[in-house]
Formats: C-alpha cells, structure tokens, sequence
C-alpha cells in the first residue's frame, strides 16, 4: 500500500489558525501532526467529526465520526468514536500554540471508514474522555464550543 498524506486547514474564532497532516503509515496506523495557535491555555478536545461541511461554521461539521456507534471515549479506549483523539495542550506561556502528534489505527484515509472529507474539530475546552459523569460525557466528552476546525482533504505527495 502506498503511504497516503491529507492535510486540514485550522480556521477559528478570535485569530485561531493551523494545519493538521494525516500520513497513513503501510502498518494501518494514520498519524497526524501539526500545530494551531491561537487556542486559550490548557487542554483542548481534539476530534474527527463526520461531516465536512463548514457552511455554517464549525456547527456544520456534524457529529464525532462514529461508523461503528459505540460510546465516546479516550483514544486508548476498546469503546470510543472512531474520531474521539483525546485531547491537545495549548502552553500558557503566551504562545498560545498547541503540537500535535498522535498515531491512531481508527482514522484512516482510505476504505469505509475513511476520515477524508471529514472535518477536524478543536473545542474551547478539555474532553473528559468519556469519563465525566456529565451529561454530554459519552457522546461528546463534554468538550464546549467548536472554536477551530477545518476540512480534511488529499495532499499531494510532492
């Protein structure tokens, strides 16, 4: 199999910018890198959502990707949405900037459950992971608002 790259383009409220590249390894893993500026301190929910629609902002991207309907939960979850990725840290040291790297064996760019033309989502706060006790827990990690996201499309591989 050939390695297959995709990119997202990070758009969001009050100056909020980045890219995120998915690069699907031959052992099935996807991993994906990047960085987003912009973001409050602290922890960040970081998702696949299943609609690649921005016509309405970040709210147009729909729900988490979940092809399998299972509950959300952490990455490292046997029960988890497909596009549940955890969370991502933006420093408090007045760069505002979150790294990313993860590797994940859920997200692929090719096949049935493919991520591409989905919609990558950062939300204004941390995701519990499943674990909260709140309501919106096992459906949303109870992340708050959409404040980033961007479409997930092929790149070219020159």
């Amino acid at each position: 199999m050939s390695t297959l790259k995709a990119v997202a383009l990070i758009i969001g409220d009050s100056g909020l910018k980045g890219s995120v590249q998915f690069l699907q390894e031959p052992n099935g893993a996807t991993h994906v890198s990047g960085r987003i500026s912009g973001l409050s301190p602290g922890l960040h929910g970081f998702h696949i959502h299943a609609l690649g629609d921005t016509t309405n902002g970040c709210n147009s991207t729909g729900p988490h990707f979940n092809p399998l309907k299972m509950n959300h939960g952490a990455p490292s979850d046997k029960e988890r949405h497909a596009g549940d990725l955890g969370n991502i840290f933006a420093g408090s040291d007045g760069s505002r900037v979150a790294e990313i790297s993860i590797s994940d064996r859920q997200i692929p760019l090719s096949g049935p459950h493919s991520i591409l033309g989905r919609a990558v989502v950062v939300h204004a706060d941390p995701d519990d992971l499943g674990k909260g006790g709140h309501e919106l827990s096992k459906s949303t990690g109870n992340a708050g608002a959409r404040v980033g996201c961007g479409i997930i499309g092929l790149q070219s591989s020159v």
